[in-house]
């Protein structure tokens, strides 16, 4: 496998991708770029040969951390360094995997040496290896919670700290952060997403022509990866060197009144919170016009840092569309209309950007490809993809019939239009009993890296968190026969104490929905998506895993499969028609499969599963083939099987009206969890709070239960 990578400069299209890249390799200052799209959209790969561009770095021969020879780090653990020249060497981009450790990130420190002969023995983390480079992370959405907490420390400080039982060390730790993700697959935390400086969304060309140069790119570089590179060479001198001459222009550009105007206004006219979004919209619209070879900033260069600065700045939570109204951008900008009139464009020395006239022929376009050219406005570099035209779930149409009684509708079936969900609320906490060892989150009690110290074991491996005082007590009966001498304590291997901390751990929520006629009523369907949404939105800020089955008519499906991405269930949810009879067993068989099949996948990960219903079962569906059971009798088979399986379980009762047939109570005691209505569902609800989903079975059977209020 080569080491060679595909030249920056041909990679085809993906002009805001390749722009908000060499932005930030003008000015670092920018705070690195979040790429979001599908898979296969060339994400990684502008982003590997993005550092073949970077200007090289002058550090301090033979220093670990990348020290620069005219100011190093006074608090180096290789320092103190003496004065003297420095040694050039590219920059660096570092891959920080999903599944890395805090050791592997931030540095492992010998606690044994540390403690036994009083050394600071540190092996340098990946932090380290970026400084004053790129540090990469592909699928960013999906790292653990506790590296997050690490990169938000290191990117707001530009320093990495390790604390270990009294020792203490510090290095720089200034890089580019460049993220790839991929929203199917979940979202990113609020915190880190909003440190990301730029971002561009990405997707493949519909464009045939485009798609095919695509593919021809490909294959040549995979034929002769080395000769690839050299056809490009020229290309890839001609980015650098304008890079570097955008550097070096870029302290000379000048930030008017006007520009900070429209900046300011920009980022209130869109709500963005803090004010993040400002700096970075300054920072980036100084860039262009360093890209651009100015040194003033116009109002084209203000209009595209907005582009690339607020999309993933104005969400409110994870099921909004990230993008900005372009239109309302441009009325905002006219307030504030630049000082003097624009003069007429000049010839631009590069029109075309490094990437026409390459070794391929031109762009695939039939036209110019690749670096936007300086000054271009947005409109021909191409807005985020998800920004306008996103279609909007209709709503119902007002003149629709008013819904027929639940018996009638399921003795027809006819298929209801979908309606939109009500307001989402905060929801109560549900938790699955005992103790587990999935993944970080923020659900249920666990074993994990992080968390309250509970106790103390001999390590399994390597030493991460030691145990002080069970360590000390470990080694104290020895030391007489140890030979001790001194104040100090002599400490061996086999004393060392490794401590195990609770915290909490990240589910799989699946939800099962009733989407027959007996819910078809509209408000009561409407009230029933809004608290499944509500209920969604918590999973998102627990960082569990969700999926959704639907059943209705005579079938249940499997309307998303486990997956990290809520927003996908919440589309899916929205979408969702009603109608039709109540296989409630295929719904509860349906998911007795999806557990099966994601236990042998995810051992770890424990499941909560909630079904949404009013509890009628009207029909055996596909549960089984058995025909001397009825529908009812066939559900309370299948959920008394998830019982077995030690499925935690809650019901959302949907049931109203005055008369009350208390069917989803007796859904729960089959399944060995609580039923909560609609209404107590609510956090801030007078209803019982619901902790744990295994409740006494005496509080699910009372008739007085508050949970069987009307929702």
């Amino acid at each position: 496998m080569s080491s060679t990578h595909f030249p920056f400069s041909a990679v085809v299209g993906q002009d805001d991708l390749r722009l908000a890249l060499l932005l930030n390799a003008v000015s670092p200052a920018v705070g690195g770029v979040l790429v979001r799209g599908e898979k296969g959209t060339a994400k990684s790969t502008a982003v590997r040969a993005l550092s073949a561009l970077l200007p090289q770095v002058d550090v301090v021969p033979g220093c670990r951390f990348s020290c620069a020879p005219a100011a190093p780090d006074p608090s180096c653990p290789d320092g103190p360094h003496e004065s003297g020249p420095g040694a050039l060497r590219h920059a660096r981009m570092v891959e920080l995997p999903v599944g890395a450790s805090e050791d592997r990130l931030v540095g492992a420190l010998d606690i044994e040496r540390a403690l036994a002969e009083g050394v600071k023995a540190f092996e340098p983390g990946l932090l380290a290896d970026a400084h004053r480079g790129i540090l990469y992370v592909d699928e960013v959405n999906l790292l653990h919670d506790h590296l997050v907490d690490v990169l938000l420390d290191a990117a707001a400080m530009g320093a990495s700290y390790v604390e270990r039982e009294g020792v203490s060390v510090r290095h720089a730790a200034r890089f580019l952060l460049v993220g790839t993700m991929n929203p199917e697959e979940g979202e990113l935390r609020p915190q880190l997403l909003d440190r990301f400086g730029l971002t561009v969304e990405v997707a493949a060309s519909r464009e045939p022509a485009q798609r095919v140069e695509v593919v021809r790119r490909r294959l040549a570089y995979e034929d002769d990866p080395a000769g690839f590179a050299t056809r490009w060479a020229g290309d890839e001198h001609e980015v650098r060197a304008r890079v570097v001459a955008a550097r070096a222009l870029l302290p000379k550009v000048s930030l008017g009144d006007t520009a900070l105007l429209q900046i300011a206004a920009a980022c209130a006219g869109f709500e963005v919170d803090g004010m993040r979004a400002d700096i970075v919209m300054a920072r980036t619209a100084t860039a262009l016009a360093a890209w651009a070879g100015r040194t003033d900033v116009r109002k084209e260069d203000v209009r595209q840092a907005a582009l690339l600065a607020l999309p993933h700045r104005r969400r409110r939570n994870p099921f909004d569309a990230p993008g900005i109204d372009e239109d309302l951008l441009d009325r905002i900008l006219d307030e504030f209309p630049d000082e003097e009139p624009e003069p007429d464009p000049e010839p631009d020395p590069d029109p075309e950007g490094p990437d026409d006239g390459g070794p391929e022929g031109g762009g695939p376009d039939g036209g110019p490809g690749g670096t936007p050219p300086p000054g271009d406005g947005p409109e021909d570099q191409g807005a985020p993809a998800d920004t306008p035209g996103a279609p909007e779930t209709s709503e119902a149409p007002a003149e629709a019939p008013e819904a027929p009684q639940p018996a009638a509708q399921e003795a027809a079936g006819p298929e209801q239009a979908a309606v939109r969900a009500a307001e989402p609320f905060r929801t109560k906490m549900l938790s699955v009993p005992g103790l587990g060892e999935g993944a970080s989150g923020r659900r249920s009690r666990a074993r994990t890296a992080h968390g309250r110290t509970t106790g103390a074991q001999r390590p399994r491996g390597h030493l991460t968190k030691l145990h002080l005082t069970a360590t000390i007590q470990a080694a104290a009966p020895h030391q007489r026969a140890r030979g001790r001498d001194g104040r100090g304590l002599v400490i061996r291997k086999d004393d060392l104490r490794q401590a195990t901390r609770e915290g909490r751990e990240g589910n799989l929520v699946l939800f099962v929905v009733d989407a027959s006629g007996s819910m078809a009523a509209r408000q009561r369907m409407s009230a029933v998506k809004g608290a499944v949404l509500s209920l969604l939105l918590d999973a998102y800020q627990r960082r569990d895993k969700v999926g959704l089955i639907t059943f209705r008519g005579a079938t249940a499906e499997l309307a998303l499969p486990p997956t990290s991405s809520v927003d996908a269930a919440a589309a899916r949810l929205e979408q969702l028609p009603t109608g039709g009879r109540t296989p409630l067993a295929a719904g509860l068989l349906k998911a007795h499969e999806v557990l099966r099949i994601e236990r042998l996948r995810d051992p770890s990960r424990r499941p909560l599963l909630v079904v949404v219903t009013d509890g009628r079962a009207t029909s055996a569906g596909n549960a089984g083939g058995r025909t001397d059971s009825s529908p009812r009798e066939l559900a309370g088979h299948s959920a008394r099987l998830l019982q077995a399986g030690g499925v935690a379980s809650v019901v959302v009762d949907c049931e109203s009206g005055p008369v009350r047939l208390g069917l989803a109570d007796v859904l729960a005691r089959d399944l060995g969890g609580p039923a909560v209505t609609l209404d107590g569902l609510r956090a801030d609800s007078l209803a019982g709070l619901v902790k744990n989903v295994r409740t006494a079975v005496a509080s699910t059977a009372s008739p007085n239960s508050s949970n069987r209020r009307a929702a």
